[in-house]
């Protein structure tokens, strides 16, 4: 758990990158399934299901970087940002709403940005981080 709670900032670019990265590859990936067979009906459940394992990751990581930080206008932006990603993903899947595909990339661009960014100017040595530097 400690490390969870130090490394909570690596975890969730981590996370949020290979999110961005499996929205990119989806399309091509699913382009490429269907030139290959007519018979399938869209990607694989295990493939659709990634959107809630990273949603669960990121919300963890999310949890315990704003446990830990002091950097105050971090806080409401990167739960923001994690909550319009979620109703994208959400939107997607019931499809309530047309939503541009591109939409997807800010919020999640913005998760790896400030990860990166409470990182940068958040240091962590023991269990209670960044309590005392700013």
């Amino acid at each position: 758990m400690i490390l969870l709670k130090q490394k909570s900032d690596i975890l969730g670019s981590l996370a949020s990158t290979l999110c961005l990265a499996h929205c990119i590859a989806t399309p091509f990936l699913f382009l490429a399934q269907a030139s290959a067979t007519t018979l399938s009906s869209g990607p694989p459940n295990w493939w659709k299901s990634l959107d809630y394992l990273f949603l669960i990751i990121s919300f963890a990581a999310i949890f315990w970087t704003t446990k830990t930080t002091t950097i105050n206008w971090l806080k409401p932006l990167i739960w923001i940002s994690y909550f319009v990603l979620s109703a994208i993903i959400i939107n997607e899947k019931l499809e309530l709403f047309p939503i541009p595909e591109v939409a997807i990339y800010v919020p999640t661009i913005a998760l790896v940005i400030l990860h990166l960014y409470n990182r940068k100017y958040c240091k962590c040595a023991t269990d209670n981080c960044c309590v005392n530097e700013r």
